[in-house]
């Protein structure tokens, strides 16, 4: 009999399980820039190329299928996830289109990462989804979203360090560098202490 999951995890996909500099190349081919992803210094690229929020949302729909398909795992993500998935309930919970099911799930079986459910919200709003999918904690690159679920659902979020989301934390939203290190973190929850 398998044992009874023991987390329930909410994971973001992109600058989390993805790595968080893999837009930066495409954005500065599409628009002829040649900026680093150290210069992102928030989220919004928008703002960052100098273009019209349109004019991003115009980009991510037509180069959207590309830039999932051609994205680098963060670090050893797949490697961590992998290790979690017989422990842990893995939900993915994302800001993608309804649209874009197929290429990621694609892109989750060419890097073996494994999953039970997977749910493209099309908002950067996932508060709704944490909630439906009852999720004890949350990993997440948007400082927006880390406060948002971390107040609201008062649970853990880890941040993956990006120079986008650099700001001073609630007690409960916990900065990581690595997935070693979220790794660490989980596993310490895991053996029962009840706070990071």
């Amino acid at each position: 009999m398998k044992p009874e999951k023991f987390l329930t995890i909410g994971i973001d996909i992109d600058g989390t399980v993805t790595s968080p500099s893999s837009i930066v190349p495409l954005m500065n081919e599409s628009f002829g820039r040649d900026l680093r992803y150290e210069d992102c210094l928030e989220y919004n690229l928008a703002n960052v190329y100098r273009i019209t929020d349109e004019e991003f949302d115009n980009w991510l729909a037509q180069n959207g299928e590309r830039l999932y398909d051609e994205a680098p795992v963060h670090g050893i993500a797949d490697q961590v996830l992998r290790n979690w998935y017989p422990l842990h309930k893995l939900i993915y919970i994302s800001a993608r289109e309804a649209h874009h099911h197929d290429v990621t799930l694609n892109w989750f079986a060419r890097y073996q990462i494994p999953y039970h459910e997977v749910d493209l919200v099309g908002s950067h709003d996932k508060l709704a989804a944490a909630q439906k999918w009852g999720v004890d904690l949350f990993l997440e690159d948007r400082l927006e979203n880390a406060l948002q679920l971390s107040e609201a659902l008062q649970i853990p979020v880890f941040l993956f360090d990006t120079p986008y989301n650099q700001a001073r934390l609630p007690e409960l939203v916990h900065r990581v560098t690595s997935w070693e290190e979220v790794d660490h973190k989980i596993k310490t929850l895991s053996l029962g202490q009840a706070r990071v």
